[in-house]
């Protein structure tokens, strides 16, 4: 049985967040098809929930927390249940310290 992927409102935000930024960038439609790019890896954890590796600057929460990459993002999730909880999509060109604050 696939495991369900769940988006949290952080999560959510900062996809809005990346596509308004590429679309100021760029264009919509590049926007667009960065977002659904980003979107569609997750789909791959509905099958291998534990395909990322572990997040180590999380390692101080309640729950293990992993990712995965596309392009310059960083798809941070944990597992709960039967659900792989998207927290959060982070910019790896940033300071890797802000992942703390996720």
């Amino acid at each position: 049985m696939a495991i369900k992927v769940f988006w949290t409102q952080t999560a959510l935000n900062n996809l809005e967040d990346i596509f308004e930024y590429h679309k100021f960038k760029t264009s919509a439609l590049l926007a667009g098809k960065l977002v659904k790019r980003i979107v569609q890896t997750t789909i791959l954890l509905q099958n291998s929930p534990e395909l990322g590796r572990k997040e180590e600057l999380l390692h101080h929460r309640k729950y293990e927390y992993r990712f995965i990459v596309e392009g310059h993002y960083k798809i941070i999730y944990w597992l709960e249940d039967n659900y792989v909880k998207i927290a959060a999509v982070f910019d790896t060109r940033q300071d890797p310290g802000k992942i703390k604050n996720i």
